[in-house]
């Protein structure tokens, strides 16, 4: 799944919105119908708070808005992201799906653009069940994940109601519950990527750090405290860094930063400032450096720069 997952992510920071739309909405019933339910709320919530686009869209034909509906029913309940899909008479839906599922397919169909000569061709053309449908069909999941190829149609599997319990159970037919996380990682830090947050002032960007991590900050540092921490260290800190003590003097670590630290605890070593601790974040000509023990050596333009990065990865977090 390596090589979808990298189109996907691709799409989603390059393609036009209504092919973002689709990338999401398939990748969110990939995770389903894995077992990842919370996986796929994840990735839609993102979505939604990201692109501030209707939930419809990411069920724009109909077999994927069948496909949601039935796994709502199986669930017992819709998740939040899921209040603005339209109710389906779940009936009628079973019904046309199984006629769907039934119906064979030309040899020729989806060769030809759509038109009215593809339209002549395929009624006049050798015709023959379609496989996938049939194992649905027939109820048969392992016969479905055999043939189901490297994109499978997890709308047409998700929208026939038998196998939906099963599926929220956990059964995942493809195997991919353990990758779930990662994808839906990448497509969340790709949707921030192309929508990133406006976080406007430092009050702001603090109450939304504080949102997304849980906890309080502390009190803003005073001017005296601002000042006497620069004649300690011999050099005027940056206007962001001031205004971030001007907001809270300091934050406690969390699950992706370090601790920041207030007046009394910032330092220098070697003519660089410690903004950290442990000593993560080094002030050097302005510029912020962070340094990982995993992931190597990131070079901030800013320290507010640094936090709205933190900002994003507490996002994808949550």
């Amino acid at each position: 799944m390596q090589d979808y997952l990298e189109a996907a992510v691709r799409d989603v920071l390059t393609a036009p919105e209504a092919r973002v739309d689709d990338q999401v909405g398939y990748a969110a019933l990939l995770l389903a119908v894995s077992g990842a339910l919370d996986e796929a709320d994840r990735l839609v919530t993102q979505w939604q708070a990201r692109t501030e686009r209707p939930v419809a869209a990411l069920a724009a034909d109909p077999v994927r808005a069948r496909a949601w509906a039935m796994l709502f029913e199986a669930r017992g309940a819709r998740p939040e992201w899921a209040e603005g899909m339209p109710p389906l008479d779940l009936d009628l839906e079973e019904r046309r799906h199984a006629a769907l599922l039934r119906r064979p397919v030309s040899d020729l169909e989806g060769v030809l653009p759509p038109g009215p000569v593809a339209e002549v061709i395929k009624r006049v053309a050798p015709s023959r069940p379609d496989r996938d449908r049939a194992a649905l069909s027939d109820g048969d999941l392992a016969r479905w994940a055999e043939s189901a190829g490297p994109h499978p149609d997890v709308a047409a599997l998700a929208a026939t109601r038998a196998l939906a319990p099963t599926l929220v159970a956990g059964s995942d037919p493809l195997g991919l519950r353990e990758w779930a996380p990662t994808c839906a990682g990448a497509l969340i830090a790709a949707l921030h990527e192309r929508y990133p947050p406006d976080l406007g002032t430092w009050p702001e960007l603090i109450a939304e750090i504080l949102r997304l991590r849980g906890g309080t900050a502390p009190p803003p540092a005073s001017e005296a405290a601002i000042r006497s921490a620069e004649l300690r260290l011999g050099a005027e800190l940056p206007a962001d860094v001031r205004e971030f003590l001007r907001t809270c003097d300091g934050l406690p670590a969390d699950v992706v930063f370090p601790r920041l630290l207030g007046t009394a605890d910032l330092r220098a070593e070697d003519g660089v400032v410690v903004l950290s601790d442990p000593p993560v974040l080094l002030l050097s000509s302005g510029h912020v450096v962070e340094v990982d023990p995993v992931l190597g050596t990131t070079v901030h333009p800013s320290f507010r720069a640094a936090l709205v990065r933190h900002a994003a990865l507490l996002a994808q977090a949550t």
